[in-house]
């Protein structure tokens, strides 16, 4: 790999005209993104802590599809020591630069801004900060107390730094993307945050640079939490097909005895046997229950051998991340947070209440 770099022997400066690929410092980002643009192509960044797995070329892949071939695309490496907390796992977190620039330029960057610490944070640790504010309290933040606090800083700094015009983070930390998009918003920072959906293991367990850490056992017991939010998702399938069924059906609105001799005349007898039900899942509702299915397979983990330790289990609003009610309907997000050994795992799944409506 090209490690870009403006110094030379003339006037301690040279000029570089082909395209940069590794930039460690400010000064060679803002060199390379000043000459290596095409005109006519916009600027994008994918923010990164390195340790990149295909969750993070989906973020790239998208970056540069949105600004095409004319683009200029930056993916930062950045282990940001602001938003790790005591007792966190700073030290322990990966370090691949080689094979992260591998996967970067292959997905479409056009640089790697991978600076040091001290090029981030010249003077120490900065005392001017972002606050995350109330929703930064919560989930997450309750938590990792600090940490988006931290988080939000590096990134309104690299978002100064890099200057684009689009920015893509991915919606497994669900949280994070809310925040930022509340702090570009808040703050005027004239950037559109995109939002990638998550990425996969064929087996449902979301892509996390700290997967690396889970033994063959701990990554079974791993899968509930995937598989808690699938249950989640299906428990609310089928409580809106059932509400769209009811609905449908002849008789008059909260009558439950004839939405119930409705559905017994269309041999629906399972649905028919529990008449206040069926009456029931015409109404707004069912977040409770939504909760209760992924609760379940989560206290099944709990028993496993490695055990599952939770952290949350929270049905939410994305504008704010506070719990919604038992008869919400529209958007929320459902999050779940646990440790599987010494390893500490995030995912979510958003759902919509009343798409039948």
């Amino acid at each position: 790999m090209t490690l870009f770099s403006r110094k030379g022997a003339e006037g301690g400066r040279a000029v570089r005209h082909e395209p940069a690929e590794l930039v460690p410092t400010v000064d060679d980002l803002a060199y390379a993104r000043a000459h290596h643009g095409a005109p006519g192509g916009g600027n994008a960044v994918v923010m990164t802590m390195g340790a990149l797995h295909e969750g993070h070329a989906t973020l790239i892949r998208a970056a540069r599809a949105r600004v095409g071939a004319k683009g200029f695309v930056v993916v930062t490496v950045f282990v940001n020591p602001l938003q790790f907390g005591a007792g966190e796992d700073l030290d322990r977190y990966p370090r691949t630069l080689d094979a992260d620039l591998e996967l970067a330029f292959d997905a479409g960057a056009s640089v790697v801004f991978a600076p040091s610490v001290d090029e981030v944070y010249p003077g120490g640790e900065p005392q001017v900060r972002i606050t995350a504010g109330p929703m930064g309290e919560r989930l997450e933040g309750s938590s990792r107390p600090g940490h988006f606090d931290g988080m939000l800083t590096v990134v309104a700094k690299l978002l100064h730094l890099t200057a684009p015009d689009l920015a893509f983070f991915g919606q497994k930390d669900a949280q994070q993307l809310a925040l930022i998009r509340r702090m570009a918003r808040d703050l005027n920072f004239p950037v559109e945050i995109v939002g990638v959906e998550t990425v996969r293991e064929p087996d449902g367990l979301a892509l996390s640079s700290r997967n690396r850490y889970l033994s063959a056992d701990e990554r079974r017991t791993a899968l509930a939490l995937s598989g808690a939010l699938f249950a989640a998702r299906d428990r609310l399938a089928a409580q809106e097909a059932l509400r769209a069924r009811a609905t449908s059906l002849p008789g008059e609105p909260g009558r439950a005895g004839n939405r119930a001799e409705a559905l017994q005349r269309l041999g629906e007898a399972r649905a028919a046997a529990d008449a206040h039900a069926v009456a029931q899942a015409a109404e707004p509702g069912g977040a409770d229950a939504v909760r209760a299915a992924a609760r379940a397979v989560l206290d099944g983990a709990a028993k496993a051998e490695p055990p599952i330790v939770l952290d949350y289990l929270a049905l939410v609003d994305p504008a704010d991340f506070t719990e919604v009610a038992d008869d919400h309907e529209g958007e929320a997000v459902l999050a779940v947070a646990a440790r599987v050994g010494t390893t500490r795992l995030i995912d979510n799944i958003p759902l919509t209440f009343g798409a039948t409506k």
